[in-house]
């Protein structure tokens, strides 16, 4: 059982793509905490139920520094700069945990790297993880940690180690993009797009079953050309496009209704496309769907007119409020005047906008959450900046402050947009906007 087994250590790995861009990141990194020593985990599985696991996927943060994507590892940079990362290696026949470790045994669940195989792709040294608790027990600098995503990280850590601001600053460092992570972002919005292709296409199939089939068929390409999706998808026909997160998915989809299609693949480098659509499950709107669908390009439209360096981020939302008040005050809905709806301690409007009109986007669906409102929500936008534009409007199909023919209408369009020098790239510009584009593009695409 020990013995007889061929040496399979692969000596000519090349280093991979993202190892020099890393390694600048955590001199960035590095530079605002010179004589400190950093601690940053991947984190381990997560139980599902009983002997399950889902599937692993690492802490943003840890990836963006080492490129690295395997459970258990951690991250250390010393005071001086120097790195290593700390890895649970390949299984070791000699000791039997190939055979006995359901969890990490090579038999059970497939080949790890070895330590220096991870050494030669993410050219950083690479030491075993059962020597990461000795390490820092012996550190006699002052320790940050990232806490909160590895238990087993928390439990030995030096007294008083751990430090709240490290998981913000990593947060606001990753808010601006590099050119190797916009080209993973187009990546992923590539691969979205044809994913939105495929769900027209099946929309015949999923008129006999249900918006799962949707669902899986959005899967089956987010996982052949990704890793998997950046989120749960939103597949929402008829008044379940009217809840902003609908995941359940198990609704029909009937001739004549709108469907909400809210879905992003992410890549294999963990960067995830976040990308909204709302079709006429018959290929036309009528003109009522048409109406609404207008009001709120028109909004996006002028969401993305404030768009450019050194606005102010919330901007765009107000823009596109805006339009949308003004749009409901035509319909007859609001209470009061679009300005007094507008007013700063008012907000009527808000029962059917329901929230914001965006999020910066990246390795997570909403990146870059620990900032600090002053840098982030009340900062200003720069080139670098990867963001989700996405007002819409929401009719709840038992709001009888409504008229009968809008309840239970749901619409919201979103755009993945890059921030540049003098203005903005529209990253999903390959799927239509306009109301009689996206006619004529599931005309095209389903024939």
């Amino acid at each position: 059982m020990l013995s007889g087994w061929a040496d399979t250590e692969q000596y000519d790995l090349p280093e991979d793509e993202v190892a020099s861009w890393a390694a600048a990141r955590r001199a960035r990194l590095h530079d605002l905490y010179a004589g400190e020593r950093l601690v940053v985990p991947a984190g381990g599985y997560k139980q599902r139920s009983n002997d399950q696991n889902f599937r692993f996927r690492p802490h943003s943060a840890y990836t963006w520094l080492t490129g690295d994507q395997s459970s258990d590892g951690v991250l250390v940079i010393e005071p001086d700069g120097d790195a290593t990362l700390f890895l649970r290696p390949r299984s070791d026949r000699k000791d039997g945990e190939f055979f006995r470790d359901r969890v990490y045994g090579e038999l059970w669940a497939g080949r790890r790297p070895t330590l220096g195989e991870s050494r030669r792709r993410l050219a950083l040294p690479t030491r075993h993880i059962a020597e990461l608790e000795s390490t820092l027990a012996g550190a006699d600098a002052p320790t940050r940690v990232l806490r909160g995503v590895d238990r087993s990280v928390d439990a030995f850590l030096p007294a008083g180690a751990g430090d709240p601001e490290l998981d913000t600053v990593l947060s606001e460092l990753r808010l601006v993009k590099d050119d190797w992570e916009i080209g993973q972002l187009e990546q992923a919005v590539a691969i979205t797009t044809r994913g939105f292709e495929d769900m027209v296409r099946a929309l015949p199939m999923a008129m006999r079953t249900s918006e799962r089939y949707l669902e899986g068929v959005f899967w089956q390409r987010a996982r052949l050309e990704g890793n998997d999706v950046g989120y749960q998808s939103i597949v929402a026909a008829g008044a379940h496009a009217a809840t902003l997160h609908w995941i359940d998915n198990d609704g029909p989809i009937r001739d004549g209704d709108l469907l909400l299609l809210d879905a992003g693949a992410e890549t294999r480098s963990l960067y995830t496309a976040d990308i909204t659509r709302v079709l006429p499950v018959s290929g036309r709107f009528t003109p009522l769907q048409r109406d609404l669908y207008e009001l709120c390009r028109q909004a996006n439209d002028a969401a993305l007119e404030c768009l450019r360096p050194g606005v102010e981020f919330r901007a765009f939302h107000q823009a596109a409020m805006t339009v949308l008040v003004h749009g409901l005050a035509d319909l007859g809905v609001l209470p009061c005047s679009p300005e007094q709806a507008l007013a700063e301690d008012s907000g009527l409007h808000r029962r059917w906008t329901l929230c914001g009109s965006g999020h910066m986007l990246g390795l997570d669906v909403h990146d870059c959450a620990a900032a600090r409102s002053g840098t982030y929500l009340d900062g200003r936008l720069a080139a670098g900046h990867v963001l989700t534009v996405e007002p819409g409007l929401y009719f709840q199909p038992d709001d009888e402050l409504l008229p009968a023919e809008l309840r239970g209408l749901g619409m919201r369009i979103e755009e993945d947009v890059l921030i540049t020098e003098d203005g903005y790239r529209m990253l999903s510009d390959d799927l239509p906007r306009r109301a009689d584009d996206v006619e004529a593009w599931m005309h095209r695409i389903s024939s």
